[in-house]
């Protein structure tokens, strides 16, 4: 895993790319931009590790090219696939928020880029352009409730299906 520098991921995937991301949709070209430049851009090859279970969150992650499985560490200590983070999903702004470690690992399927936005960077975007930081909590905030209303209606299926 290396770092690139933002104003060349965004002359390598373009503006226009960036604003078709989920959790940076609607958000101004200057808030696009002031976040990939003060953000760290990780360019990760296929099965490279971006973070592993039980590693501090003082951070998120939005998928800006390619594509991450996620991996959940079970009681037991294995690991349990879980989901694919794709182009503009975020990874991991539930455990920044509740301030708790990662609970499972997360691995490159292909070559990709992220976009890591730390917990100062997130308030500094805060701070320096609030109407862009609503819009962004409410992609993000949108993104957690589509996926809780996924997970409760796998716990319906199997509940019906005596599980």
């Amino acid at each position: 895993m290396q770092l690139m520098a933002g104003d060349l991921a965004i002359e390598k995937l373009g503006l226009e790319h960036l604003r078709e991301a989920a959790a940076l949709g609607a958000l101004t070209d200057q808030a696009i931009r002031y976040l990939m430049e003060k953000g760290k851009i990780h360019t990760l090859r296929k099965d490279d590790v971006l973070i592993e279970s039980g590693s501090p969150s003082g951070s998120f992650f939005i998928v800006l090219k390619g594509a991450l499985a996620y991996y959940q560490t079970l009681d037991n200590g294995s690991l349990e696939y879980i989901y694919d983070f794709h182009f503009g999903e975020a990874i991991g702004f539930v455990s920044m928020i509740a301030l708790t470690p990662w609970p499972g690992t997360t691995i490159s399927k292909d070559d990709s880029l992220v976009l890591e936005i730390n917990s100062d960077l997130f308030y500094q975007l805060h701070c320096e352009m609030p109407l862009d930081f609503g819009v962004l909590l409410i992609n993000l905030s949108r993104e957690l409730a589509r996926k809780i209303l996924n997970l409760i209606q796998m716990v319906g299926e199997l509940k019906r299906n005596g599980h």
